[in-house]
């Protein structure tokens, strides 16, 4: 079960995920918040020694992504992105990342599952939002959405992860990808597969942060 908390157009709406017990869970991406990521450091640094307030940076970045994912999956949807909160410079810039994935995308046919899905694990106890789930290619198949610089590691454990709780509620599960959407000029459009025999893997590597991610909450460090 799982509940969206004060939707707004200008942030992805706040989603509180709860197990059959009623129970509160933390969400894929919180877990695997345990992992430290050093080179965020070292490019904030990067940005201070050029002048450049990181804050406002990656807000303005933050939010040409946001919109680019709003766009994307409201016109698979059949819908119309909320744009309205938004400047124009914003906007435009936002149009522009989602016009590489309908290029990617051409004139496929596909049949949508759903989009911005919240779900459960009951067997992991954590939840997930599933980006687009939807039958293309003759696959069904779980595509994770990012707007950023470029596709790292733990974005194919979240994607995984992803899979399994879809698969765990009755979804079937063909294919996992991340498709990374540019904002800027100097990020570039990649799709990249997770592949099938990493799938355990993956889901070794997830319960052992979520072992720390238990561990650090029960202990407060």
């Amino acid at each position: 079960m799982a509940e969206n908390l004060g939707p707004s157009a200008r942030t992805k709406a706040h989603t509180t995920y709860k197990n059959a017990a009623g129970d509160r869970v933390p969400g894929v991406t919180t877990v695997l918040g345990v992992l430290e990521k050093p080179a965020l450091v070292r490019w904030a640094w990067s940005l201070g020694i050029e002048g450049i307030d990181y804050r406002k940076y990656t807000d303005e970045k933050a939010d040409i992504g946001t919109l680019a994912h709003a766009m994307i999956t409201e016109w698979i949807a059949g819908r119309e992105a909320a744009t309205w909160e938004y400047p124009d410079d914003i906007v435009s810039q936002a149009e522009n990342s989602a016009l590489s994935f309908y290029a990617w995308l051409g004139d496929k046919t596909f049949k949508l599952g759903f989009v911005e899905e919240p779900l459960v694990s009951e067997l992991l106890q954590v939840g997930g939002t599933c980006d687009i789930y939807w039958m293309i290619d003759g696959l069904w198949t779980l595509d994770d959405l990012k707007t950023g610089k470029a596709i790292y590691g733990n974005y194919k454990a979240q994607a995984s992860i992803y899979g399994d709780i879809l698969r765990e509620n009755g979804y079937p599960v063909d294919r996992v990808r991340i498709v990374n959407v540019p904002r800027i000029e100097d990020e570039l459009f990649d799709v990249q597969e997770v592949q099938p025999h990493t799938w355990p893997k993956y889901r070794e590597f997830f319960r052992a942060c979520k072992t720390i991610y238990d561990l650090k909450k029960t202990l407060k460090v």
